[in-house]
């Protein structure tokens, strides 16, 4: 089943390539019996991908069950995993089959597994390895047949560093990732989403569907979606019942979101769970970069005092320029026509023979230092060096077109 067919069956809407991507792993790797490892934030869908998978296996005609771990009380998820035996607690007064157990031959899909308590997962590790496991209050080792699927909207490898997750369980889910993008991350799928609810929503209170003007689809575009296409189902939803005018502007759009920023810069460092090392985006490694440099500014004040006092030329001052330039841009790609920016000021603090008096170093190194002009600055850069071709000045930034449209239109850089 190709992945058109896919979204038509399972009604998935949008043409990211990041999502069609995770769609097409779902669809190859649903023939294996191999576990599957889904990550993504919360509201993305994530719960979709193991139906593709089992509705593509051999398994399809098996049972399919999909538990939440986190829903369950951590003194109760052993005996809901994997069953007990009558008297083995109090309450238990007649033995019950786990999920392990009444999934055998079929797909078992463990919603939010990093949840899950240390002493369960030992447990989920056996069955993945040996497909073996021991009903509470029972010495009797059982075997079953289960396709594992596991999903999480958690840093995984943040929460094995905690000490709360096994680092061997999440390799041995882990044998097949898939990454389920942020909606933020997916352009036009939103407001294509958006009218989807919209129909959806009319139909059934039986009333014409919401549009939103170019403002605010604007809006739409930029905003951040905490809680993904979750929040925007919801949103549409009070849209379509609340308002009565059935043309929704940005003012109005904007009553509905309240924690809505028309300034975001730096993007990643937001009042969210994520790591301030783990980048959910391409244009995030941008912008810790930009706001790496602003840290390192008494650095760098220091390595040109350095240089002032070593009253390096030629070769050496263009070799600590160089450490200089490294330290600041880290992994990202010098252009291959133009010198970095800042090497120009680097430049400008080291010496000249011919000058006769020295310039303040301390002046120059706080001049354009703000994030927004370094930003400004190297947006412009890449245009210029593209002929003002965004599709190649966003993948030198590492950024997308979307991205850069909107600090285009954000800076009013012509």
């Amino acid at each position: 089943m190709e992945v058109l067919q896919i979204k038509q069956r399972f009604g998935i809407i949008g043409n990211d390539p990041a999502l069609d991507r995770a769609i097409d792993i779902a669809r190859q790797v649903a023939p294996t019996d191999l576990s599957v490892f889904i990550t993504g934030e919360s509201g993305t869908g994530k719960e979709v991908f193991p139906q593709i998978i089992h509705h593509n296996s051999a398994r399809k005609h098996g049972p399919y069950i999909a538990v939440n771990c986190g829903a369950i009380p951590e003194g109760t998820i052993d005996s809901e995993l994997f069953g007990h035996e009558k008297g083995s607690f109090t309450g238990a007064q007649d033995t019950r089959k786990g999920y392990f157990e009444v999934v055998n031959g079929g797909t078992l899909f463990l919603d939010e597994v990093a949840e899950l308590p240390l002493s369960t997962q030992v447990r989920l590790l056996r069955v993945l390895e040996t497909g073996e496991f021991i009903r509470v209050g029972s010495s009797k080792v059982l075997k079953t047949d289960v396709r594992l699927v596991a999903a999480t909207n958690m840093d995984v490898q943040q929460e094995i560093k905690k000490g709360k997750f096994r680092e061997d369980l999440f390799y041995r889910l882990n044998t097949v990732p898939i990454v389920v993008p942020p909606l933020r991350e997916r352009g036009n799928d939103i407001l294509l989403l958006f009218r989807k609810f919209a129909a959806d929503f009319a139909e059934r209170y039986r009333m014409p569907p919401v549009k939103l003007t170019e403002d605010a689809r604007q809006l739409m575009l930029t905003y951040e979606w905490p809680g993904n296409i979750r929040q925007l189902k919801n949103l549409t939803e009070q849209l379509s019942i609340i308002e009565r005018e059935r043309e929704i502007n940005s003012e109005v759009l904007q009553g509905y979101l309240p924690d809505y920023k028309t300034v975001r810069l730096p993007a990643l460092y937001q009042t969210d769970s994520r790591s301030g090392d783990t980048f959910n985006s391409e244009r995030e490694i941008l912008y810790k970069v930009l706001f790496d440099m602003k840290n390192d500014m008494n650095d760098l004040k220091k390595l040109v005092l350095e240089i002032m006092q070593k009253g390096s030329v030629g070769k050496d001052i263009e070799e600590d320029n160089a450490k200089i330039i490294r330290k600041l841009y880290g992994n990202i790609e010098e252009y291959e026509e133009e010198e970095p920016v800042i090497n120009h000021h680097i430049k400008n603090l080291v010496p000249d023979k011919k000058t006769e008096h020295i310039v303040d170093t301390e002046e120059i190194v706080e001049e354009s230092l703000s994030l927004e002009d370094k930003e400004i600055e190297l947006i412009r850069k890449a245009l210029e060096k593209n002929n003002g071709k965004r599709k190649y000045a966003a993948r030198d930034l590492g950024i997308s077109e979307r991205t850069l449209y909107r600090k285009i239109k954000e800076y009013n850089i012509e």
